[in-house]
């Protein structure tokens, strides 16, 4: 079976996750998925294959006899798919030859080369797109369904190989999906996660990432009386967000450029709150950046008193390349293998991060490889079934390297 097959199939499984939940999984509706996978995962021939209480699907292929003391590598992705926009009832639609020109996809949505230029070059190929009112799932049910594909040519064409571990994660999505992993059961020295865009991606650095919270306790008075008395809390909000750099937002940066990006704000003279993340590559400017927000709460402290501006910050994950630097073997082989299928690898930083940041700093070093879809979230997302099947070539590249005493690290 083609990978675009088996995505077809999982993308009709709603598996959207729910950051307020509190719960793992935090979508009851994600076991769904996990039983369907485990269950076609036993039937290719992954005995092993279960679902545990979280939610965290894992199996593994043994050893090929003589090939016990290969490195043991492992493959990531995961089941749910991101709250910005419904997943429920998807409704793929696929375009043969897909000519390269704009595309009606339904609810009044073109897809088109003018907003993602990429398409021209993926003319001929078949495309597969939204109805145009849910998202797609390719992230990251693409990536499963290339991992799935990559273990079935494996074991039914007796490739040799070292211990090879699967895991599929809930969770992903809300920032959760590595929290529970059991990396001793999963059993593997380094693993690669499935969850990039183009299908040569190779990635393994990301932001540094924090959120801050700015609380802002105000002091309410009657306006007719309240000169030097009342503080009105929204509009110390505002002087947060005007005291950030103008600059340093998504809108105005790229690469390893970080920024600040206010995701919230809310409130009344009583109180209010701002809410922002705040992401850069560099560590050093990573820290500089949570020290303009402290500086912010102390300057409005000093301005309207101490306890006006309560700051919270917490940390969300690191930059995954001081971890994947002393197993540069990962990159070295992943590249070779990309460049087998004819393909020249497009090594990016992510301007984000995966659930391979967080296993790395767990102790799984762990880079990203491409699935070969684009547009993730939203109503635009799609992906070719050939792109697909060079992501499967790319595993199975990987997979062999690791199987080679000459070429694995």
């Amino acid at each position: 079976m083609r990978a675009y097959e088996r995505l077809l199939k999982y993308v009709k499984v709603h598996t959207t996750s729910d950051e307020n939940s509190g719960t793992l999984p935090s979508t009851e509706r994600q076991f769904v998925l996990a039983e369907l996978l485990a269950n076609e995962m036993r039937e290719i021939g992954i005995r092993d294959a279960g679902v545990d209480e979280n939610c965290y699907v894992c199996g593994s292929i043994p050893a090929t006899p003589g090939y016990e003391k290969m490195p043991r590598i492992g493959f990531i992705a995961h089941m749910d798919t991101a709250p910005d926009a419904s997943g429920e009832n998807v409704n793929p639609v696929i375009w043969e030859d897909y000519d390269g020109t704009d595309i009606m996809i339904g609810n009044g949505r073109v897809l088109s080369p003018e907003m993602f230029p990429h398409l021209r070059s993926l003319r001929g190929r078949t495309l597969i797109t939204t109805d145009g009112t849910t998202l797609l799932g390719a992230d990251d049910k693409a990536g499963i369904a290339e991992i799935m594909t990559m273990a079935e040519e494996v074991i039914s064409h007796d490739i040799p190989h070292g211990r090879i571990a699967i895991a599929f994660t809930p969770d992903e999505e809300i920032g959760h999906g590595a929290e529970a992993l059991d990396l001793d059961a999963f059993g593997s020295d380094f693993a690669y996660t499935v969850d990039g865009g183009a299908e040569n991606d190779l990635e393994y650095e990301n932001f540094n990432a924090a959120k801050a919270v700015f609380h802002i306790r105000g002091r309410e008075v009657h306006p007719g009386s309240a000169k030097d008395i009342m503080i009105n809390a929204a509009l110390v909000a505002a002087e947060v967000i005007a005291m950030l750099p103008s600059a340093e937002t998504p809108a105005h940066t790229e690469g390893r450029e970080g920024f600040y990006h206010v995701t919230g704000i809310s409130g009344d003279v009583e109180q209010a709150e701002v809410v922002l993340i705040i992401r850069d590559h560099s560590a050093s400017v990573f820290d500089a950046r949570i020290n303009t927000v402290e500086m912010i709460a102390k300057v409005l402290n000093e301005k309207y008193g101490e306890g006006t501006v309560q700051l919270e910050v917490k940390e969300q994950y690191r930059n995954m390349i001081e971890k994947i630097q002393p197993f540069m073997h990962l990159i070295t082989n992943a590249r070779a293998a990309i460049k087998e299928t004819g393909m020249t690898p497009a090594e990016i930083p992510v301007r984000g991060g995966t659930d391979g940041a967080r296993l790395s700093f767990r102790g799984l070093p762990c880079p990203n490889l491409g699935t070969g879809g684009y547009a993730f979230h939203g109503p635009y997302e799609h992906i070719t079934a050939e792109g697909m099947d060079k992501a499967v070539e790319v595993l199975l590249g990987i997979v062999k390297r690791y199987a080679d005493n000459d070429l694995q690290c």
